[in-house]
């Protein structure tokens, strides 16, 4: 369980992480394209996507090891298992946050996304 001001400070101490995250799947979007289609890439060959893969797997696992459920990968959307007012909910955090401004209870999901 994650109070609040818990959820916040870890999305501040893992952002460098998440950007990391979005930078990679972008490179990757990116590469995966171009050799689809048959052409050559500036980011690389097929042991580039490797390598690509691999770091976005471990920041997704380094996310899971702090106990943060990734609900989504593009965009990235994290929930924080927490309490409000003796309600489990999930703290929602979505790309282009800039913090968790949003709450739901677990048994809503998303579409029951509520500000703070």
């Amino acid at each position: 369980m994650f109070t609040l001001a818990q959820a916040r400070y870890l999305i501040a101490t893992l952002r460098p992480r998440i950007d990391e995250l979005i930078l990679l799947r972008a490179d990757l979007a990116e590469l995966r394209a171009d050799l689809d289609g048959g052409g050559l890439s500036q980011l690389g060959g097929v042991p580039e996507v490797k390598a690509l893969e691999a770091r976005l797997h471990g920041i997704l696992e380094e996310l899971n090891e702090h106990e943060i459920q990734v609900k989504g990968f593009a965009p990235v959307l994290l929930d924080f298992v927490g309490e409000r007012e003796g309600r489990q909910v999930l703290w929602c955090w979505l790309e282009g946050d800039d913090d968790i401004r949003w709450y739901h209870r677990a048994d809503c999901g998303f579409p029951g996304r509520r500000r703070i």
